[in-house]
């Protein structure tokens, strides 16, 4: 598949288990000799990461094939939209809340929750030094949100964070109360941090490059991506 020239883009049919699996069995030479778009969410967030640390090559949360024929056609033109422009991304954020003002700037990282943490300490989970993390998650019950993301601290992943962005946490309990998890936890003065990003597993999916450099303004609440997300060539 990744030496196959006529084949540009890997979008991921559904998330699901099991891409941990496959981390330690992938060629990542072959890939970034032959990039390509690859897009998936959930657990597709581990592959997204690691090759992104393996590669440098930039990837794409986004939503699955099998929700585009659920009803999901916003997320497709979302996605679309984002592969094929020639302009730089500017997300709203204004029906989310501010948790720490502030203005950051940093290459984009993230996706589900439970999958970054299990990719500490492996060699597949990308610094996040200087980075804006945004994370979403479904189903976990408030007190395993709140052991993850203490776990991410414990471990240093937050230390050197630029920002941090909450998307979509479903089905995991009041949303009042996940933000005072994330307040809690990351009990850091100096960074900005926002919630209302429409990423996750809610209806709502918008496609995100991951490693791109990227703008959180909690004044105007946006999250702006500085750099096109594809270069077309002529």
């Amino acid at each position: 598949m990744f030496r196959d020239p006529n084949i540009k883009a890997v979008f991921c049919a559904r998330g699901g288990y099991g891409t941990t699996r496959l981390l330690d069995r992938i060629e990542y030479d072959l890939i970034r000799q032959n990039p390509k778009i690859i897009v998936g969410y959930s657990d597709i967030t581990a592959l997204l990461m690691a090759i992104q640390k393996r590669t440098g090559l930039i990837t794409f949360h986004g939503p699955v094939v099998r929700e585009f024929a659920s009803g999901h056609q916003d997320n497709y033109d979302n996605l679309i939209s984002l592969l094929s422009s020639d302009k730089p991304l500017k997300l709203n954020l204004s029906k989310g809340d501010v948790l720490m003002p502030g203005k950051a700037t940093g290459s984009l990282m993230g996706g589900n929750l439970s999958l970054i943490c299990h990719l500490i300490g492996t060699p597949f989970l990308p610094s996040l030094d200087g980075c804006i993390l945004f994370v979403e998650e479904r189903g976990e019950p408030l007190y395993r949100i709140d052991r993850m993301l203490t776990h991410l601290k414990l471990s240093g992943q937050l230390s050197g964070l630029s920002g941090l962005v909450a998307g979509k946490f479903e089905e995991c309990g009041e949303p009042s109360t996940i933000n005072r998890i994330l307040m809690d936890v990351l009990s850091n003065p100096d960074i900005p941090i926002a919630t209302g990003l429409e990423v996750g597993h809610g209806h709502k999916n918008l496609a995100l490059p991951l490693g791109l450099p990227t703008e959180l303004d909690t004044d105007r609440m946006t999250l702006s991506i500085r750099e096109v997300a594809v270069e077309n060539s002529p």
